[in-house]
């Protein structure tokens, strides 16, 4: 269905809350877990990357699709978040390389969305409660109807859903006459990642998360990349498996987010879910090799044990989250591996750590050189 001005809609959440708006985007109902993101840009950005999937994101910026959409902004080929939240939702865009609106875009993705809402109450009360489910609907309005649709919805403790996103089959990005080869698994890569690996001149080659360490191998990689991803890493065992048969190679690896908990999935380190995670384009975080502070991008709700990494004898902490004091990078002592929790791609978001890829490329020309 349409879009319709003043169609009502409604958001539940899990503990029977209720908040009421108009409805944008499709007319439909959609469930998943609430997040919020208080990125001030790049919103579609947010809404694609893989990492989202399974969540009903909201803005917390005032205006949102006002600057419309543009086909090459996209971090992936779908939007992935399951509905969004957010005050004004403009029907109107002034961007002059726009491809479309925001609104033409949710009509055909088929993404629900509720507006006209107290965003700063939704995000002060999820903040406060912690993250839970929710349901959003624009052509549901009875409570009870949409009470028994939410009770049905997973928790994403213990959620495996980077199947959902990941690629099915391989295939490769970049200049095949580069000088580095990268092998990246993919458990919800985002695009700017792999453009800023290309960047660097590197050729990658993406692989199916099911794939064995010797398919991997057989492209005869200077690195191996663990990319970001949606869900809970604890329900990835064989994935920390194939990262722990990598680090046995002492080859060059590189985990972003999902990965970076892989890895430490690998390292016997556990993970946890935070009682909001992050997500944004402004998160403080401090490099603990450097001394120096960089403003990052972040999108997770899960985090690695920072006690166990302290007492692990082959783990250096690298970086630490300024907010809360949780772990956000780590590199193994013995082997040429290393993972951050945030995104230093940035897309959308500063640009403070994309040294991290200059540092991948050090570690592979280093290896290269040893070889």
């Amino acid at each position: 269905m349409k879009y319709t001005q003043r169609n009502p809609a409604i958001l539940m959440l899990q503990d029977g809350t209720v908040f009421r708006g108009h409805a944008a985007g499709f007319i439909g109902t959609t469930s998943g877990e609430i997040c919020f993101n208080t990125g001030m840009t790049g919103y579609q950005e947010v809404y694609t990357d893989p990492s989202y999937y399974g969540q009903i994101l909201v803005n917390t910026t005032a205006h949102i699709g006002n600057y419309g959409v543009n086909n090459n902004e996209a971090e992936s080929n779908s939007v992935k978040i399951s509905g969004l939240v957010c005050s004004n939702f403009s029907q109107y865009h002034s961007r002059i390389n726009s491809d479309g609106s925001l609104q033409q875009y949710f009509e055909k993705e088929k993404i629900v969305a509720i507006c006209d809402v107290d965003t700063r109450a939704i995000v002060r009360y999820i903040r406060n409660k912690g993250v839970m489910n929710a349901v959003i609907s624009s052509e549901i309005m009875d409570e009870i109807e949409l009470k028994k649709i939410l009770d049905k919805v997973p928790s994403m403790e213990g959620l495996e859903l980077s199947s959902k996103v990941a690629t099915k089959v391989p295939y490769f990005w970049g200049n095949e006459n580069a000088k580095y080869k990268v092998a990246a698994l993919d458990l919800g890569i985002k695009r700017s990642i792999l453009s800023c690996l290309a960047e660097r001149d590197c050729y990658i080659k993406v692989f199916p998360m099911n794939s064995t360490l010797e398919e991997m191998k057989a492209f005869n990689p200077n690195g191996y990349f663990i990319s970001n991803g949606p869900g809970d890493p604890a329900s990835l065992p064989h994935i920390a498996a194939l990262v722990k048969q990598i680090l046995e190679m002492k080859a060059p690896l590189f985990g972003i987010c999902l990965g970076h908990q892989i890895l430490s999935k690998a390292m016997g380190l556990s993970t946890y879910k935070m009682h909001n995670g992050h997500r944004g384009l402004n998160h403080p975080i401090k490099n603990e090799i450097t001394g120096k502070g960089e403003i990052t991008s972040q999108n997770h709700g899960f985090v690695v044990n920072m006690e166990e990494a302290i007492k692990h004898e082959n783990i250096i902490i690298t970086h630490k989250h300024l907010n809360d004091g949780t772990l956000a990078g780590i590199k193994i002592k013995d082997k040429p591996a290393f993972s951050v929790q945030y995104h230093p791609e940035a897309s959308a978001g500063p640009h403070d750590s994309r040294y991290l890829f200059d540092e991948f490329v050090s570690i592979m020309e280093k290896v290269k050189v040893l070889a």
